[in-house]
């Protein structure tokens, strides 16, 4: 047994605290290693980080399955386009307000899904996801989304004191709005709600009679992670420079399932790892083949599944508890 009063035992509080730290340094330093190509891509990574972060909370604490989440993303990035675009609004200011316009949308989605559960849940999401691309390109809705043409977006400039290129500068603006979310979610997830959440997922009677307003929890749940996937979508489109409807069809939804899973259900760090997949998988896959990368795709995602069943998060709390134990 380990030693309480050891001097050179570190608590496991600030080892977590000095890995975090670590890896904020390695993330600060990453975008003047690679190229720029390379600093794009782990931008949208960090984009979709954002969107795991949010649907993970509706699917890993809640329990409430969404097979269209692909839809709010969409929904996020056209709010940005738009007012960018037509009303010459400030990047930076377009996220929080594409945030809040999901928010909305999330919330009012989520109170005819309370007499959903389950797959039947997972199935009126999948057709808001696929409905979405079609409902962009309505011919009266044209003047504002540009109908199958979408938007372009002119890509902000760094400010000059900053001395980083117009890539670095979005991939720390974006890094910003990952730290904000992750601090508000984990705050979130550990307080009141976030046992509620959890609550309501494991036993939903137990915590009705327990005096959990469920339908309320439900539906605000639906509204958060709603509203962090349309953040991610605003993020998405302000990187990329451009919407269209093909862009946010149903495979974008199954993406970030996948991302959930392969991350690690239920926890906030997988959304990380479940980004990284989902981001750069498909691009090793096209490497390794030409003919057939989505089929390389099902390869990797099968190992995955079978090498790690509680994700990648769930092998790591794995592994750092079998080496605590060694320790002792």
């Amino acid at each position: 047994m380990a030693n309480p009063n050891d001097p050179t035992r570190t608590p496991p509080s600030k080892a977590r605290l000095a890995g975090l730290l670590l890896l904020l340094v390695i993330a600060c330093a990453l975008p003047f290693l690679v190229s720029n190509y390379r600093v794009f891509q782990f931008t949208l990574a960090l984009v979709y980080a954002i969107a795991l972060l949010g649907l993970n909370m509706l699917t890993g604490y809640n329990g409430q399955i969404s097979l269209g989440h692909g839809a709010f993303y969409a929904i996020g990035a056209y709010v940005a386009a738009i007012l960018m675009d037509r009303f010459g609004v400030p990047y930076w200011l377009t996220v929080p307000v594409a945030g809040a316009v999901c928010l909305l949308a999330g919330f009012l989605f989520g109170l005819p899904a309370l007499r959903l559960e389950g797959l039947y849940l997972a199935l009126a999401t999948f057709a808001l996801g696929v409905a979405m691309p079609q409902i962009l390109k309505y011919k009266h809705l044209e003047h504002w989304t540009g109908g199958a043409q979408g938007i372009v977006i002119v890509k902000p400039e760094a400010p000059e004191w900053t001395g980083l290129t117009q890539d670095q500068w979005l991939y720390f603006v974006v890094l910003a709005f990952l730290l904000v979310l992750f601090v508000i979610g984990w705050n979130l997830l550990r307080g009141r709600m976030g046992r509620a959440m959890v609550a309501i997922r494991d036993q939903p009677i137990a915590a009705q009679a327990m005096g959990v307003n469920t339908a309320m929890v439900k539906s605000l749940t639906f509204g958060v992670s709603a509203m962090y996937t349309g953040i991610a979508g605003a993020l998405g489109a302000i990187v990329i420079q451009f919407v269209a409807p093909d862009s946010f069809n149903i495979f974008l939804s199954i993406s970030l399932v996948v991302g959930v899973v392969i991350g690690g259900l239920a926890s906030i760090q997988g959304a990380i790892f479940g980004a990284l997949f989902i981001q750069f998988i498909p691009n090793v896959a096209d490497q390794i083949s030409k003919a057939a990368p989505w089929a390389i795709y099902g390869v990797f995602l099968i190992v995955f599944m079978y090498v790690m069943p509680g994700g990648v998060a769930g092998l790591i709390r794995i592994l750092v508890g079998r080496f605590q134990r060694r320790r002792r």
